[in-house]
């Protein structure tokens, strides 16, 4: 599942990660994740895959549409010890 630029936003709130923390933590600039994030421009799905993992590694869970709209919640802390 992809990641929307409001799903990007809402994930770093909840972690109160700043863009330039994000940048970091993926590896990828921080005018990609302002781009992104305003909706500017869709990264490439490589850079995509990066944001996503850095997000959930902080402890973060993307929640697809699924009747009731996209998501963000933090992840269940069980059940990402068991990765």
């Amino acid at each position: 599942m992809d990641i929307t630029p409001d799903q990007c936003r809402g994930a770093r709130g909840l972690l109160d990660m700043t863009q330039s923390d994000l940048a970091s933590r993926s590896g990828v600039s921080l005018k990609t994740v302002i781009n992104f994030e305003s909706g500017d421009r869709r990264p490439i799905r490589s850079v995509m895959e990066a944001i996503r993992k850095a997000l959930e590694d902080a402890g973060i869970e993307f929640i697809a549409q699924n009747g009731g709209g996209l998501g963000v919640r933090f992840a269940n802390r069980q059940k990402r010890s068991k990765r």
